[in-house]
This record gives C-alpha cells, structure tokens and sequence, in this order.
C-alpha cells in the first residue's frame, strides 16, 4: 500500500521488526539476520525458539506473544516476521492472526517442505489434544519471501521429505512435474535444490520443480482459500497421514507421512480400476527413487478406518478421497467401499 509505505518512510520513527526465528536456523543464520537488520538501522527483537511438532502448541503461542506484547508492536506497519520450516510458520501465523485480532505477517520458509507448502496459502495452526492441526485459522501472510539458498543446510532426509509434498501436486495435477521428478530426483537430492550451471541435461531443475509445484498449489488452494469446498484434490496424501503422524511422533516427518498416505491410496486407485499396474508401479518407483518412505508398521488397518472416520466428521459425512486417474490426473471420490479398501490395504501390505 503506497500510502502505508510513504507513513512508514517519512515517519520520524525507527523501523523496527519482531522476528521468530527457529532456534536451528538462529544458529545458521542469526548472526546475518541480526547484521542485516543493523546495518539498515532497523530496530529488532529476535525470538529464537524450538518449533517442532512436539512444541507447536498453544503454549509457545502464548509466549510468543507476550514477548510481542513487550516489544510493543505497531500492528499496522510492523509486521511480525517468521523464519523457520512449516512448524514455524503455522505457530507465529496463529499468534499473528490472534494479536490485536489481526497482526499482518511474513513468512520466510527455510526447508523445501516449507518452500512449497507452508508458504503458500492462509492456513495456520497448532496441535491440540494429540491432533494435528487442531486450532488455527486462516490468515493469509502479507508476504512469503522464497530464497532456496536456506536449503542448501538442510540435511538429505528434509529435501525428501519435502519432495512428498511436491509429488503430490505432481501426480494430481501436473505429468510434467512427474516426469521431472523421475528424471530428476536424485540430481535434486544430490544438489539440494540449488542452481548450478552444470550438467545441460538437468536444465535447472530446481527451479523448474519449485516453480510447477507452487503455481499448480496456487491454482488449488486460490479460488478456494477458505476451503468452503471440501472436495480438495491437495486433500491427497492427508487422509490417513495426520493419525499416522501424530501416532508415531517423531519417527516420521510431515512429508513422509504424506507419502506413506499416497502410496496407500495409489494401491486404493489400482485396485479401483482407476490407474493401471505399470502407472502404480512408476509411482511407487518414482517414491523410492526420491527416498520417500512407501510403507510403515504403524499404519495399520485399525488406524486406517480411524483416520476414514475421522475424515467422514470434518468433511460433511463424505469421505471426499482425492485418487490419481493416471500420472498427473485426479478426481475426489465418494464411493470407495471398505471391501475395495481393505483389498488395497492387504495388496500394500504384501507388496
């Protein structure tokens, strides 16, 4: 907003910025955000803190924002900044969105789950009651600034799991973004994600990848923000995934769970009809070559029919299951039998 610019530049005032840093990324790159910010003059309090899914609760939001009570921020030219992973994001999102019931707010995404994922869209929220995601709303950041500079520090097994999410865009809405993650998905491992002017055969695939993944995320969650329709093909993958997640904490990160749920609803498509054995073969061997988890003895079939349950309460009594058509295809379902599921399940299982 011009105006708003012009109030905060001319203003006699000091720029000053509230900044929730995970306690990780401090230790990478605190010292250069507390530089940063020095160097422009701009007053700063930074609130380094373990946000992890065992923390994301309404506690570390709660002091959070009395550290913003504090520092007494002016909520319309001080946006609160966030920089961290997805886990990150959604806490300082909720505590934004609760200050003054509306404080604008920046997200900063430092893992490649966060990048394609988190950044995108209005979300926010934390855990309650052993549930994920079970308080929050929807308040869209003013900004989400994207530098994949960030996840070149992040460890192999963050780059794979952030592969899940972008693999389920691809095979929901997007051939191309499959076959590049098939040709590519080692490459992106290796590379973390970086830009290099190597191989001609890679092109860049990084950004090529990042790019597809959120404009289709885009084109999903845009005409639908405030997720009036409940027919959600990014629905892929969370459906038996949250139980699984919070059951098993903190053996398996977000994106695996997410590709554990996926590999199992492949088998749901196959035994369908809706894709052929060569299709869910590709899939599956696309999962292991980004090193995606496609099995875990957690996921039983008592905890599938609990999640479906679950699902049936929060999605107006219809199951609502996004399924692949074919590579890149995909339609939400209502009328998957338990018998179809259970086919599925053992089919997975021995596989």
């Amino acid at each position: 907003d011009p105006q708003q610019l012009e109030l905060a530049t001319s203003s006699k005032r000091k720029l000053r910025r509230f900044v929730v840093i995970d306690e990780v990324v401090d230790e990478l790159y605190g010292s250069k955000v507390r530089e940063y910010f020095e160097e422009n003059n701009v007053q700063h309090k930074i609130l380094a803190l373990p946000t992890t899914e065992e923390t994301k609760s309404m506690d570390l939001v709660l002091s959070i924002l009395q550290e913003v009570q504090n520092f007494s921020l002016d909520r319309r030219t001080e946006p609160i900044v966030a920089i961290g992973g997805g886990v990150c994001l959604d806490i300082v999102g909720l505590a934004a969105s609760l200050y003054r019931r509306r404080t604008p707010y920046i997200r900063v995404p430092t893992t490649l789950l966060s990048y394609v994922d988190a950044s995108v869209g209005a979300k926010n929220g934390v855990n309650f009651l052993q549930c994920k995601n079970k308080l929050g709303g929807y308040t869209p950041p003013v900004a989400s600034f994207l530098d994949r500079s960030f996840i070149q520090s992040i460890p192999r097994r963050h780059i794979s799991n952030g592969l899940g999410e972008i693999l389920k865009m691809a095979l929901m809405k997007h051939k191309g973004l499959f076959d590049l993650l098939k040709s590519h998905g080692k490459y992106l491992l290796d590379t973390k994600f970086q830009s290099y002017s190597g191989p001609a055969d890679h092109g860049d695939a990084a950004l090529q990848t990042t790019r597809i993944a959120i404009e289709t995320m885009l084109e999903e969650l845009a005409p639908n923000l405030w997720e009036d329709d409940l027919d959600r093909l990014v629905d892929f993958g969370h459906v038996i995934s949250p139980e699984l997640e919070m059951r098993v904490l903190p053996s398996l990160m977000h994106g695996e769970a997410v590709n554990i749920d996926m590999a199992f609803m492949t088998y749901v498509a196959y035994v369908r009809g809706l894709i052929t054995t060569e299709e869910k073969e590709q899939i599956i061997q696309c999962m292991r070559g980004l090193e995606l988890p496609v099995w875990h003895g957690g996921c039983s079939w008592s905890l599938i029919k609990k999640a479906l349950m679950e699902r049936l309460k929060h999605s107006g009594g219809q199951p609502r299951l996004p399924l692949p058509t074919g590579l890149g295809t995909a339609d939400i379902f209502n009328d998957t039998s338990e018998e179809i599921l259970e086919r599925a399940y053992k089919l997975w299982v021995m596989d």
